[in-house]
């Protein structure tokens, strides 16, 4: 998997870190055959961005008006996808959830891959059994 990071934020982000993150995770779901994972050979771009842009690409498009932990973008040949995170929102979650911005980042990437692999948790069960 090749990875291009991008990061317009604010907060300095452990690039070495997310590369390794990612790396380690593909092997692992292609082990247990999770749908798509052949993809997995492609190019992954993550964009980390402040809230205020992040809310602009929220609303353009989810309509939803606020800084949101991270966005999918499905790829087209050769890509992966897009994945847009804003590490603010990413801090305020783990400070709730009692752990580390790390954990929390790690969270929000498998999330991220699992969307652009084909997994969506705003399916209802009918879409999803289709």
């Amino acid at each position: 998997m090749k990875i291009s990071l991008i990061n317009h934020s604010q907060t300095p982000m452990p690039r070495q870190w997310i590369s390794e993150w990612l790396r380690a995770l593909k092997p692992q779901l292609k082990r247990v055959k999770v749908q798509g994972s052949l993809r997995l050979d492609h190019e992954l771009v993550i964009v980390f961005l402040d809230p205020l842009p992040a809310k602009k690409i929220n609303r353009q498009y989810r309509k939803k008006n606020y800084a949101t932990d991270i966005l999918s973008f499905e790829g087209a040949d050769g890509l992966l996808g897009e994945l847009v995170l804003c590490p603010q929102v990413l801090k305020k979650q783990a400070k709730e959830q009692g752990h580390s911005f790390r954990l929390e980042l790690g969270y929000m990437l498998i999330h991220g891959v699992l969307h652009l692999l084909g997994y969506d948790h705003e399916l209802s069960k009918r879409e999803a059994e289709q």
